[in-house]
């Protein structure tokens, strides 16, 4: 399983809708209205890991913030 950046699980966290495919579409979508160079560096590399892993791997990441716990 891909390994995630504490920024990169922020990222997820923000745009995750509950699918793997639905998290590339909505990030992809994001991604177009970005200028700033850090966070498309950030997106780019969290669609790369998320295209690389399957359902699975990605059903098991804890993506919900820590204050909803």
């Amino acid at each position: 399983m891909k390994t995630f950046t504490s920024k990169e699980m922020n990222l997820m966290c923000l745009y995750n809708s509950g699918t793997r495919l639905e998290l590339i579409d909505n990030l992809t979508d994001m991604r177009s209205y970005l200028h700033e160079t850090e966070l498309l560096t950030l997106t780019d590399c969290v669609l790369e890991k998320l295209r690389q892993m399957n359902d699975q791997e990605f059903s098991a990441l804890d993506l919900y913030p820590d204050f909803m716990d």
